[in-house]
């Protein structure tokens, strides 16, 4: 089974990795920008999400093999590495157990350590809506609203909608399996694991996934890690703040 991805650009192997109940088209705009910089820009939505397939199994271990497995077909060597959140512990699972694939890592708001369980109310109202009674991306947005006050939250959520037929909606997320499995996405990295290539991990500065207290386990298990701070951005900085974003990332790269 193949990920589902849109290649944008031609030049040196760049592959993004989107965050939990998202997909590679959140990328598309960054993806479109670095693309135009000489990059060939892999924008790939990771297993139970988005356009890929939907399988009970669900954790790390599977999903960096799923990346792997995308790169050996697409005959991609030397890659650059970026993932957000769930993307990211994707992409530190990449780096750390296939090194010689990964020339430049970035891991965008998210640590190697152990994260509890923190999405039950979005899960919740996702679970909640009705598609049987709801008929247009208004209603599914008001069942939404009734769990998740935050409207930037429930539009990135609906962007999971689509006609399954000309009279139902649904959504692309295997919303079951990531439902029962949801404590596979707070998992630490090995403590074992460790990758000494070049890494760069950006933090949102209104963000809490990356704090103080993090920096050492960064440098402990990626010991080459740079740590940037990006401005006026929380989790999602990379669609709060793509200008900064862009910048650092391009300076890291050289």
């Amino acid at each position: 089974m193949e990920l589902y991805s849109n290649i944008i650009g031609s030049g040196k192997p760049f592959v993004i990795l989107h965050g939990f109940l998202g997909m590679g088209d959140n990328w598309k705009s960054l993806g479109t920008t670095f693309s135009e910089a000489g990059y060939e820009v892999h924008l790939i939505d990771q297993r139970n999400h988005g356009r890929s397939f939907h399988s009970n199994d669900f954790n790390y271990e599977v999903m960096a093999q799923d990346v792997v497995s995308y790169c050996e077909k697409h005959s991609l060597e030397d890659i650059i590495l970026l993932g957000h959140s769930m993307g990211g512990k994707t992409a530190m699972t990449v780096a750390t157990q296939f090194t010689e694939l990964v020339k430049h890592l970035i891991v965008a708001d998210i640590s190697p350590r152990y994260y509890p369980v923190h999405h039950d109310g979005i899960l919740d109202g996702l679970n909640a809506i009705n598609f049987t009674t709801c008929k247009s991306r208004g209603d599914a947005d008001k069942a939404l609203s009734q769990h998740i006050k935050s409207k930037p939250i429930r539009q990135f959520l609906l962007k999971n909608l689509y006609w399954k037929d000309k009279e139902t909606l649904g959504l692309r997320l295997n919303l079951k399996v990531l439902t029962e499995q949801v404590a596979e996405v707070g998992e630490a990295l090995p403590i074992h694991a460790k990758y000494s290539g070049p890494s760069l991990f950006l933090r949102g500065d209104k963000s809490e996934y990356i704090g103080i207290q993090d920096f050492d386990i960064i440098k402990r298990q990626f010991p080459s890690a740079q740590i940037e701070t990006i401005a006026n951005a929380g989790h999602w900085l990379h669609a709060e703040n793509p200008e900064d974003f862009y910048q650092v990332v391009m300076k890291f790269l050289g």
